[in-house]
């Protein structure tokens, strides 16, 4: 059995090399193999994103009331079944149901893995171990972009498959290699109750409507999660349809776009390094005052990249876009979870991403919609609006972090 800072660095390792590798080429196999239109690939993310809506609560109770090490387990091995079930039945309907395994996969990590971290190592090193859990992904997600164009040379679909079968892999290894030694679960003859289940969903509900920050953050996560699906479903989309590709070099679309993943990893190494030694352990006003900067060039950027008028032009303004919303989250997750009482943590957390998916079941058919009526650059410009709230959402939070903050008290669980 490992120790949790290498165990948490492995799973960011493995998971970083196989998710890009599927990542790498989803947009090509689903616009090319299964000829999805605007509409369709958010849609797919819709399906995604209502199941994981309907599973967070329930699997983040899970994640508090039983064990968490269980939880990344089913997991990851419910992931890994999701992306193989893509890669082997390309048609709309199987992708839909690809997409729901995976929602339902992803809720059980959601919450559960910054949880167990935080339980295992402390909050005094939290943002510094995942900043640099961050940085080995994305050193292994070159490893993945690279191993993308080998296996998708091939058949694109076969990427899903090799990625889902070892993301199931991993969650079997973790049975043997994860320690879970400082979290306490719910005594016997309570573990098996919807009454246990019910008081941790009351105990997490009750700590977020008792600070006003959180509030504050699941108002940040709602424009969030309103944003990402169009962005993540049709920026590939927008630059394979709406550009003229060079003609020199003669790379195939997968190159290109692997290309410009590799690029934006190794840029945002870097990135992420200067914020783990200079702002990690940074005072909250500072940290909240970066976020904001950044949040604020990621909305310039998206719009840049919708109306960019050469295919160069539109490359480094996504990437810039890209940076822009990786910086906000390395340090946005970890600041995040340290406002939360770990007794409640993977349940307060889960509602955190219930928020974000409730925010993606809205705003993906929306934005999809409003690109096939009108143009992709359209319908990518109406993320910006989504997100305008963003940066003056944080502003709030710095003023109210300033004030003097009532307690947050814990209900018994009695």
């Amino acid at each position: 059995m490992l120790k949790p800072i290498p165990t948490y660095f492995l799973i960011q390792a493995v998971f970083g090399l196989l998710f890009t590798s599927m990542a790498t080429v989803s947009a090509i196999y689903r616009v090319q193999v299964v000829y999805l239109d605007p509409l369709q690939l958010v849609l797919v993310g819709t399906a995604l994103e209502g199941a994981y809506f309907l599973a967070e609560i329930p699997t983040g109770v899970i994640a508090d009331t039983y064990s968490r090490k269980l939880s990344l387990i089913i997991g990851f091995i419910l992931i890994g079944i999701g992306f193989a079930v893509e890669g082997l039945f390309p048609t709309f309907a199987t992708v839909l149901l690809a997409q729901v395994i995976w929602g339902v996969g992803a809720t059980f990590l959601s919450g559960a893995e910054e949880a167990w971290i935080a339980g295992e190592i402390g909050e005094e090193n939290l943002t510094s171990v995942m900043i640099r859990g961050d940085q080995i992904s994305r050193v292994m997600s070159i490893l993945g972009v690279l191993l993308a164009m080998l296996i998708g040379a091939i058949a694109l679909g076969l990427t899903f498959v090799l990625a889902g079968a070892g993301i199931i892999l991993m969650g079997l290894a973790l049975i043997v290699l994860m320690p879970e030694t400082n979290f306490q679960p719910a005594a016997a003859d309570e573990r098996n109750t919807w009454k246990k289940m019910g008081i941790t969903v009351r105990d997490g509900a009750a700590f977020v409507r008792a600070s006003n920050v959180l509030m504050l953050i699941f108002a940040i996560e709602l424009c969030f999660g309103l944003s990402s699906e169009g962005i993540d479903r049709l920026s590939e989309a927008h630059l394979l349809e709406n550009f003229t590709w060079p003609t020199f070099p003669a790379w195939q679309p997968i190159i290109w776009l692997g290309s410009i993943r590799i690029a934006n990893s190794l840029i945002n190494i870097g990135v992420s390094e200067w914020l783990r030694r200079h702002v990690a352990r940074s005072a909250a006003d500072r940290t909240i005052r970066i976020m904001q900067l950044l949040s604020t060039i990621w909305i310039v950027a998206l719009i840049a990249f919708a109306f960019a008028s050469s295919f160069m032009l539109g490359v480094m303004t996504w990437m810039l876009a890209v940076q822009m919303r990786w910086g906000v989250m390395n340090l946005y997750t970890p600041w995040v979870t340290k406002q939360i009482d770990q007794r409640v943590r993977a349940t307060v957390l889960s509602m955190w991403g219930q928020m974000h998916a409730f925010g993606e079941i809205i705003g993906g058919p929306l934005i999809g919609a409003i690109a096939t009526i009108t143009t992709l650059a359209t319908g990518y410009a109406s993320i910006a609006l989504l997100l305008l709230p963003v940066p003056i959402l944080f502003g709030i939070v710095r003023r109210k972090q300033a004030l003097p903050q009532p307690s947050t008290p814990l209900l018994t669980s009695e």
